[in-house]
């Protein structure tokens, strides 16, 4: 057993190369439709599927995200944006291996099909009960409502890129209530559908080995991160440890 700590952005880069190597990801990369919903962890996905096919030259994960959450000193506007920030290039829409620049899920959406992939980013996740939630601040629901209309009505396939620093504990469908009654403060919660794919799955998708949580946060950069006991063979171990040093390098995501 190997022990690794994360930090959120190398956690980021490390889905993002399992999300490169998920069968049903590759599948839709090659012919069919495959749609990376902005957000700052679907960045760093974009930019592994993009290097794929070799379209990465003009993208940028630096403003692929529609709301974040901010430090409360940062500014933001309304939208939940930095003050500072321009500029939003869309979502990631791949067809039959082709970005198509510019597009985003609401004018795709309709036009999904059976075993197009849709990876969309979460705000919660509780990793007993393999659930995720996004937070909603849009009255039509944002890019999750266009989303879930292909997956209940035309059985596309809704992947859930997901970092461990999200985790949550509680019922989300309970905590949802919760925040979702009438006359309560700040954005709804909306429980999704999905498989999700955590540091944890990816570590296992991309090495066979096995990873488990066992302490988590720091400071001076570490705020966020988590501690991960890694086992396996020792050949899987062994990647592992070659993986997760190579991601640990990544810099702090920066708006």
């Amino acid at each position: 057993m190997r022990q690794f700590f994360l930090t959120p952005a190398a956690g980021k880069r490390l889905i993002a190369k399992a999300i490169a190597k998920h069968p049903h990801v590759l599948t839709a990369l090659k012919g069919g439709t495959l749609v990376v919903v902005a957000g700052t962890t679907n960045g760093y996905v974009a930019s592994e599927l993009l290097e794929i096919i070799g379209q990465s030259k003009n993208f940028t994960a630096a403003r692929f995200f529609r709301g974040i959450v901010l430090a409360p000193a940062r500014p933001a506007t309304e939208s939940g944006m930095p003050a500072d920030s321009t500029g939003f290039p869309g979502d990631v829409v791949i067809r039959n291996g082709v970005w198509e620049k510019g597009k985003t899920i609401f004018d795709v959406a309709d036009s999904l099909k059976e075993n197009d992939v849709i990876l969309k980013g979460a705000n919660a996740v509780s990793l007993d009960g393999r659930r995720a939630a996004v937070l909603i601040g849009d009255a039509r629901a944002g890019t999750i409502g266009a989303s879930l209309l292909a997956y209940y009505g035309r059985r596309v396939r809704l992947i859930i890129p997901v970092g461990l620093e999200k985790r949550i504990h509680g019922n989300i469908d309970e905590l949802a209530a919760l925040v979702n009654e009438p006359g309560a403060q700040g954005p709804r919660l909306l429980p999704v559908p999905g498989e999700i794919v955590t540091e944890i799955d990816a570590i296992g998708l991309l090495t066979g080995a096995r990873a488990q949580l066992i302490a988590a946060g720091g400071v001076a950069g570490a705020e966020g991160g988590v501690r991960l006991a890694v086992s396996g063979e020792p050949a899987q171990e062994k990647d592992a440890m070659a993986l997760l040093h190579f991601v640990a390098k990544e810099p702090a995501f920066n708006v």
